[in-house]
This record gives structure tokens, sequence and C-alpha cells, in this order.
């Protein structure tokens, strides 16, 4: 009875979620960048007043760091201490 229910359950969420599942996708990679556009601002010369909190983020980031810069459209990497390229 229980894998009915998950099965209907499954289907269900395929017919909802089904025909937005790239609009969601693009919608969290664009809420992904602005996240890390924030948390690399002091690096890359914005002044940030809260640069303090953010930098024991920046561990996190450097493993996506690569794909980030060229799906912003600079070649190279921006920042002088991160060289990934």
């Amino acid at each position: 009875m229980t894998s009915r229910w998950a099965s209907f359950r499954a289907g269900l969420e395929e017919f909802y979620a089904g025909p937005y599942r790239r609009t969601f996708a693009r919608a969290r990679r664009e809420e992904d960048d602005f996240f890390r556009m924030v948390v690399l601002a002091e690096a890359l010369g914005v002044p940030d007043p809260a640069a303090y909190y953010t930098a024991e983020l920046m561990p996190a980031l450097y493993e996506d760091f690569h794909a980030w810069h060229r799906r912003m459209g600079m070649d190279r990497s921006p920042l002088e201490h991160v060289g990934c390229c």
C-alpha cells in the first residue's frame, strides 16, 4: 500500500513540477551567483561592511568558483589569490 502512495506522490510531483524544472534550475543558479557576488565583493574591490562575516564562507565557494566566473563572462579568475585557470 505504501508503494502505491509513493508512486502516486512521485507521479503528482512530476506532473506539477516537471514543466517548471528548467525555470527552477535557472532561478537557483541566479540566486547562487548573487550569493557568490555578495561573498566575494570585498575581494573584487567592492566595499563590503559585512566582509568579516562572509570571509568564513569563502572556502565553501572555491569548489565551483571556476564555473561561476566563466558564467559571469570572465575569461580569467578576477581574484589574484585564486588561480583556477
